[in-house]
C-alpha cells in the first residue's frame, strides 16, 4: 500500500514529483520523501506525515536536479518508523542508490538472516533494504546486471524505482502483483503508480512497465530488458475493487469503468425493491452509479464523508455513540427519512463499520437498510502489499453472508460473484484473487515469522476506520 513516483530529464524534477505525490496520497499516508539527482550527487529529504506538510517551499529548493523519485508510504513490511520512510539511500560500488517500493518481499526475512550472518548491517526494519543489500553485494559493476541478479533472489510483490547520481530505473516483479506505468511529459519520461499523476502535471500515458520488465532512463535514451512473466500473471485485484483512484487507469484498464460495470452487475446478480441507492463514500460511489443505472432506481449522496479526518482523533472523555464513525461519516437526514434504502460499499471487512453505519441510516429514518458489496466476501488476507487484517479478524472467513446481515443488522445483504468481480475487469486469468478465494499465488510461509508481525499488521489497519 504505497504509492511511487518518477522523472528523468526536467528541470524541474523534485517539484513534478512532489505534485505526483500529492495524487498518490491515497496510497500512503504514513511518511514521504524525495529523492534527487544532478548527475554529480543524490539528495533525499523524507520524513513522518503528509505531502503537504512535509515538502515545503524551502525543501523542494534544496532538492535540485533534472531526475527524481518520489514514495509515499503505509507500511505492509516494517515498522512505522522515520528509519523506514522512503526512498532509502545507499553508497556502493554503483554510487549512490535511492530506492522505492511498492509491494512485499516474502522472503524477506530469510534474506535478511542470512545477509546479517553475512555481516551485513542494516538501518531499518523494511524489508526495502534487503533489495539495496543484494544489490551492493553483487560482484558485477554493471547496475543493470545488479539488478537482473536481484531479480531472481526475491520472491514476492515489487514494483520498484532506482535513482542513481545519472540514472532512472523501473521495475516490476514477474507477477505484476503492482501496478506501475510509463507515461511522457514532453522529452521526459515519467512512471507512476496510477495515471492520475500524470494527469496532475499533464504527463502523457504511454504503456505499463510488463511484468519482468527493466526500465532504465539515462538522459533522454531508454533502455528496457524483459525477464520471462510468471506462467499465469496476478495482478491485484484489489487495485480495481477498492484501492486505486477512478480516474486511474491500471493494468492498462480504467479503473472507473471496472467499478461501474461491478456494480452493474451486482444490480443483476443482486436485485432489491428499494427507493434509494446510497454509496458508501468515497470507494462505494463508482459502483453504486452502476448498481442506480442498471436497475433504474435513484441515486443518492445519503452518507457524506469528511475528507478532513486524519489516520487518527481524540475521543471525548463523554462517552458519544458510534463516534468513529460519525467522525467519518455523517447521514442526510432530509433524503433518507421514511426511504427504504440499499447501501452500496466496496467491501466488508471486520463488519463493525458497516454496523455502526446501517444504524446511522436508521436512525436518520429509513425504513429499510439493505447493503449490496461490490466484491465477493474477503475471507483471507495479503501477504502481497494491501493491508488487511489476519484471517481470524475477518468476518467473512467464519460467518455465513446470513450471519454477517444479523450483525451488521441489515434487512438483507448479498456480494457480487467472484465470476461477476472477474467478468467486471474483463480476466484472462491474470488476477490475484486470494483474499476472496484463499489461493496465493505464491507461498508466504516466510512472510510472517512469528505471531508479532502478523500482530502488527493488524494494529496498521487498526490505526483508522478505512483509508
Amino acid at each position: 500500500m504505497c504509492g511511487i513516483f518518477g522523472i528523468a530529464n526536467h528541470s524541474d524534477a523534485a517539484t513534478m514529483t512532489h505534485l505526483g505525490l500529492y495524487a498518490l496520497q491515497h496510497r500512503g499516508q504514513e511518511s514521504c520523501g524525495i529523492s534527487s539527482s544532478d548527475g554529480e550527487e543524490v539528495r533525499t529529504f523524507k520524513a513522518m506525515g503528509h505531502v503537504a506538510d512535509v515538502f515545503t517551499e524551502d525543501v523542494l529548493k534544496r532538492l535540485t536536479g533534472d531526475c527524481a523519485i518520489g514514495h509515499t508510504r503505509y507500511s505492509t513490511a516494517g515498522d512505522s518508523s522515520q528509519s523506514n520512510a522512503q526512498p532509502i539511500v545507499v553508497k556502493c560500488a554503483h554510487g549512490t542508490v535511492a530506492l522505492c517500493h511498492n509491494g512485499n518481499l516474502i522472503n524477506a526475512h530469510t534474506l535478511r538472516a542470512d545477509l546479517e550472518q553475512d555481516g551485513a548491517i542494516f538501518q531499518s526494519t523494511s524489508d526495502t533494504e534487503v533489495i539495496l543489500h543484494l544489490i551492493a553485494r553483487s560482484q558485477t559493476g554493471d547496475l543493470l546486471t545488479a539488478l537482473g541478479e536481484t531479480i531472481t533472489k526475491i520472491q514476492g510483490a515489487f514494483s520498484l524505482l532506482l535513482l542513481t547520481e545519472d540514472t532512472l530505473v523501473g521495475v516490476r516483479d514477474q507477477n505484476g502483483f503492482r501496478p506501475l506505468n510509463l507515461g511522457k511529459l514532453n522529452d521526459s519520461y515519467v512512471f507512476a503508480s496510477e495515471t492520475c499523476a500524470f494527469d496532475l502535471i499533464g504527463a502523457t500515458y504511454v504503456r505499463e512497465v510488463e511484468p519482468g520488465e527493466i526500465v532504465m532512463i539515462r538522459g533522454k535514451e531508454l533502455q528496457s530488458v524483459k525477464f520471462p512473466a510468471a506462467p499465469r500473471l496476478s495482478k491485484c485485484i484489489f487495485e480495481h475493487v477498492y484501492f486505486s483512484r477512478p480516474d486511474s487507469i491500471v493494468f492498462n484498464r480504467p479503473v472507473q469503468q471496472s467499478r461501474d460495470l461491478m456494480g452493474r452487475i451486482l444490480a443483476q446478480e443482486n436485485p432489491v425493491d428499494v427507493d434509494l441507492v446510497v454509496p458508501v463514500p468515497d470507494s462505494g460511489v463508482a459502483p453504486a452509479i452502476g448498481y442506480s443505472q442498471a436497475s433504474g432506481i435513484p441515486f443518492a449522496f445519503g452518507l457524506i464523508r469528511n475528507h478532513y479526518v486524519g489516520r487518527t482523533f481524540i475521543e471525548p472523555r463523554t462517552k458519544i455513540r458510534h463516534f468513529g464513525a460519525k467522525v467519518k461519516f455523517n447521514a442526510v437526514r432530509h433524503l433518507l427519512e421514511g426511504k427504504r434504502v440499499v447501501l452500496i460499499d466496496d467491501s466488508i471487512v471486520r463488519g463493525t463499520t458497516s454496523r455502526k453505519i446501517v444504524k446511522m441510516v436508521r436512525a436518520a429514518g429509513a425504513t429499510e437498510v439493505h447493503m449490496r458489496i461490490s466484491c465477493p466476501p474477503t475471507i483471507s488476507p495479503c501477504f502481497y502489499g494491501v493491508d488487511t487484517p489476519t484471517k481470524k479478524e475477518l468476518i467473512a472467513s467464519s460467518h455465513t453472508v446470513d450471519e454477517i446481515g444479523k450483525y451488521i443488522e441489515v434487512d438483507s445483504l448479498a456480494y457480487l460473484s467472484l465470476e461477476g468481480m472477474l467478468r467486471a475487469v474483463e480476466s484472462k486469468n491474470e488476477y490475484c484473487t486470494a483474499c476472496y478465494t484463499g489461493n496465493y499465488p505464491l507461498e508466504f510461509v516466510d512472510m510472517f515469522p512469528d505471531a508479532k508481525a502478523e500482530d502488527r499488521q493488524l494494529d496498521l489497519w487498526e490505526a483508522g476506520l478505512r483509508e
